[in-house]
């Protein structure tokens, strides 16, 4: 939290207790009824991940009966993809990583379990599935990303069934570690990354170390294949290294520059673009991502074919004004990842500018920073972290000089700071 977000909160939390009316005695008289708060306007959130329902919190938070915050989300609970490599592992359940809405419901917003089929942003309208067309004032879209599956060769919807991506924390998830408890001790878990940017930058390569721990502690004979289509290691590349070498040594074997363009789902063989093919026992393809589908419907993707731009002051789409967009989705601002901690960050930075706008003042930009934990096994953790701020003359978010971090070996102790940091930012986002 910014030093601004402090405080704004502790100036909220102390008007609210102005006013406050003592009890009347049999003499007395009604005083006079305190005027009902200004209608700020109503805000639409599309999304209820890290972005989503921060961005619909802070909005509530600050903006008090004055704003009406109205949550959508397709999904009736949150699962967190942040730790969720620890199912596959076999240290977490998913029911673990799963948290519900009713936090953001009893503080005012009005959270609903739709499909948001299509935004209109020239007549600030969002059409749903379920229930009638609704207006906003402002809207937010925090839709996450969405997989280019078609990039893949052979990856229909069929072929989807069998060969999971897991790149969405759920069912999936499950889904995974039951194909890795069926596998015969002795066979291969091929897993692909596609080129950068995806989300978590990290996440594939503490997908491979827990995968690895699973078969170091019950399936000392299997193996761990990473396919990789970048040329190196993406996040903690020295740390991942000596993971793989020292602790994995023999376990996992990462091959570089191996972008995987076409499966053959029956047969569980991935197929490189050099025409290489690797048959699996278990067949992990992550592929290419780019901006959740509702934000391509809209017109908002204007990066790359892939992404959203925005402007970092206030988080407002380049391509819609009055539109603000949040977390993966983003065309994202030099090293700065597709984290959930970055998109807690965002929901932030666009509260706080939407609540200046609708006051009538200008929004002024927000500092961010970032931790990235990753587990190397069930207990010993890893981190990066960063700060960023605005730089007016290029429009964009920059990494403070000498901010920041990165751990020098994976340790116990940032094993309990990683559980912690998941604990309070989802009660940062849910309360």
């Amino acid at each position: 939290m910014t030093t601004h977000d402090i405080t704004r909160r502790r100036t909220l939390q102390a008007l609210g207790s102005v006013g406050a009316l003592g009890s009347l005695t049999a003499c007395a008289v009604p005083g006079p009824v305190a005027p009902a708060p200004r209608r700020l306007g109503r805000v639409m959130v599309v999304g209820a991940g890290f972005g989503g329902a921060t961005a619909a919190r802070y909005l509530k938070l600050w903006g008090g009966a004055g704003i009406e915050v109205m949550l959508v989300d397709r999904n009736p609970q949150f699962v967190s993809c942040p730790l969720s490599n620890l199912v596959l592992g076999g240290s977490r359940r998913i029911e673990d990583l799963t948290v519900g809405y009713q936090g953001l419901r009893e503080q005012g917003v009005i959270v609903l379990n739709d499909e948001v089929t299509a935004i209109d942003p020239g007549k600030k309208k969002v059409i749903l599935g379920k229930i009638a067309d609704q207006t906003y004032d402002r809207l937010i879209v925090a839709p996450g990303i969405d997989f280019n599956f078609g990039a893949i060769q052979g990856l229909d919807a069929q072929a989807q069934k069998t060969v999971l991506h897991a790149w969405k924390a759920g069912q999936q998830t499950v889904d995974l570690r039951r194909q890795l408890e069926d596998m015969p001790d002795g066979g291969v878990f091929v897993m692909t990354i596609p080129g950068a940017p995806y989300r978590c930058p990290p996440g594939p390569y503490e997908r491979a170390c827990q995968v690895a721990h699973y078969f170091k502690t019950r399936k000392p004979r299997a193996k761990v294949l990473v396919l990789d289509a970048n040329p190196e290691i993406m996040s903690k590349k020295g740390l991942f290294t000596k993971a793989f070498n020292e602790l994995y040594g023999g376990i996992i074997e990462y091959r570089p520059n191996s972008n995987v363009t076409e499966i053959d789902a029956r047969g569980k063989v991935a197929i490189t673009e050099l025409g290489d093919r690797v048959r699996a026992d278990v067949l992990n393809v992550i592929p290419p991502q780019g901006a959740g589908e509702i934000a391509r419907k809209a017109g908002l993707v204007n990066a790359n074919n892939r992404w959203c731009q925005v402007d970092w002051v206030t988080m407002e789409s380049t391509a819609a004004p009055g539109v603000h967009v949040l977390g993966d989705a983003t065309f994202s601002a030099p090293a700065m990842p597709k984290s959930g901690h970055m998109a807690n960050q965002h929901g932030k930075a666009a509260a706080a500018a939407i609540i200046e706008g609708l006051n009538g003042r200008t929004p002024q930009p927000q500092m961010m920073a970032n931790t990235c934990y990753s587990f190397i096994d069930d207990r010993n953790v890893v981190h990066v972290a960063s700060v960023h701020r605005y730089t007016p003359e290029k429009k964009t978010m920059e990494t403070v000089s000498g901010s920041g971090g990165l751990s020098a070996a994976p340790n116990l102790l940032e094993g309990v700071y990683a559980n912690s940091w998941a604990q309070t930012i989802w009660r940062d986002m849910f309360a």
